[in-house]
Order: C-alpha cells, then structure tokens, then sequence
C-alpha cells in the first residue's frame, strides 16, 4: 500500500478541465455598487508563480446580502449580483477580476463584518482547498471585524489589499515561507 497521494486525491492538475469553463473577470457584471479589480499573483513556498491555481470568490452584495435563501440579512440581493466568481492564474501566476465591494455582512454574536471577499483557492498539489479572505484598505471596520480581530497584527497585511495607481487593489497569495497569507481552517 502507498501513502503517496495520487493525482485522484488532489484538487490538481485536472481542475481546469472541469472548472474552466466557469471562470470570468467580472464577478458581477450590472450590479449596483462600487466597482473594484483586483489583481494579483499566487506564489510558492520559493517565491515562484504558481500557473495552474483557480480562485473561487465568494461575496455578499454591496447592501451585505448574500445570493443564497439562507442569508441572515435577508437574502434579497442586487440584480445582476450572483455572490461568486472564478479566475485562473495566467503562465505568470497572475490573476485579475472585478466585482463589487461588498456591505458589512452579519458576523457572530450580532457583531457587524468588514466588507470582505472570500477565496477558496484550487491547485495542484492541494488535498483540499485553501481558503483566506481579502479586506479592503482603509475600511474603518477592519478595526473592529471579529475574524479579522483573530488574526496576529503583524499577519493582517496579508488579508488586506493595497491600492495601486488608477484604483486597482493589489492583492498577493503567498502559500508559504516569508509573508505566508493567512488561511482559515474551514
């Protein structure tokens, strides 16, 4: 018996072959909101460019509803708004979408959340997804979001983009070593 994994117990290669096909750059196409892109690169443990990793998005609306009959606010989301998207890095690890920034959504014991993304990151290698969030530079609630609270001060910066020129947000995933980003067990 071999404890190796084998290419049937990873989330890789094959995800695009099955996942492709539902990726897009603009997570929310008509929807009311302020628009954000967000770029950024998915990097090894050696600081490479990983070329076969898909983010999976995951957002409530700009009102904080998400599109599912089970949200806590309600459920009634935006026209145009589905709450999910999917980009594959590029050759270079690189990525880019656009959406909405999202509301503050409910969070536990009746506290208010930050608007935030979250991302479920798919890649060869990976025996499940990896699963982090991105919070928006400068949200005066960041000061007070329960998870985000739970994170080490000097780990923060790797949840929260950082501007760059002509309004694009800058966001990195590093999978391990030096500036590790944070990711939640899920």
């Amino acid at each position: 018996m071999s404890l190796q994994a084998t290419t049937s117990q990873t989330a890789g290669p094959y995800l695009h072959i099955g996942m492709i096909w539902l990726t897009s750059e603009d997570f929310a196409p008509g929807a009311d909101g302020e628009r954000v892109t967000i770029q950024g690169c998915v990097l090894d443990g050696d600081g490479l460019p990983v070329n076969d990793a898909m983010l999976e998005i995951w957002q409530a609306d700009a009102r904080g509803h998400y599109a599912h009959p089970e949200d806590p606010d309600g459920g009634a989301t935006t026209q145009g708004f589905r709450g999910w998207g999917r980009v594959a890095t590029g050759p270079d690890g690189q990525f880019c979408f656009s959406t909405i920034k999202p509301g503050s959504v409910a969070g536990p014991g009746g506290t208010r959340q930050a608007p935030h993304l979250v991302v479920a990151i798919f890649m060869r290698g990976l025996l499940r997804q990896l699963v982090t969030r991105i919070y928006f530079p400068g949200e005066p609630a960041n000061l007070s979001d329960p998870v985000l609270g739970l994170v080490p001060q000097a780990r923060r910066g790797t949840l929260i983009a950082v501007p760059q020129q002509g309004g694009v947000l800058s966001w990195n995933v590093i999978l391990q070593g030096d500036g590790e980003t944070v990711f939640f067990d899920c």
